[in-house]
């Protein structure tokens, strides 16, 4: 982005020693023109944009309506005990028996599925670690949200669909 000022009143932004702040250039008509870096820092900690967080809610709620377990990722640090944070993490889960959560720190290349003991039942350990090791391959690609969407698929396939109560 650029920005410059011209007109009456304009503050000159020469040094003492009549140099211009790098990025800024006095044009042939005396304009100042600035090249300014633009930063959303809105935006500085979240790894997903918009339309990728929209791709994201959609599996979620697509596992969750296919096979009536409640799915929820968690993305972030666990602290020096990942086990024991993302288990915490799954009980404060409204429905946690439920429930699965997928807890991942990508700094500590951790991934962890936890789930209720609803849950469990459908989604054996043998299935949880096929999608884990399918989301790892991905991580290591770089792509983030690609191996979350695969994982939460393979997780509901795994889990079967909705138990019908007749």
């Amino acid at each position: 982005m650029a920005a410059g000022e011209h007109g009456h009143g304009v503050v000159d932004v020469v040094d003492d020693d009549g140099n211009l702040p790098e990025g800024t250039v006095r044009t042939a008509s005396g304009r100042v023109s600035s090249a300014v870096e633009f930063r959303d820092e809105s935006r500085a900690d979240h790894p997903f944009t918009p339309v990728q967080l929209t791709r994201l809610d959609e599996a979620l709620t697509l596992a969750s309506r296919e096979t009536g377990l409640r799915f929820s990722v968690y993305l972030g640090d666990l602290g020096d005990s990942p086990s024991e944070r993302a288990a915490g993490l799954h009980s404060e889960l409204e429905g946690s028996a439920e429930a699965v959560l997928v807890a991942v720190s990508p700094e500590q290349r951790v991934v962890e599925v936890i789930t209720g003991p609803e849950a469990r039942v459908r989604l054996l350990d043998r299935g949880a670690k096929l999608a884990v090791m399918s989301m790892v391959a991905s991580f290591r690609e770089g792509d983030l949200l690609g191996g979350l969407l695969s994982g939460l698929r393979m997780l509901a396939d795994q889990a079967g669909g909705r138990r019908r109560t007749h």
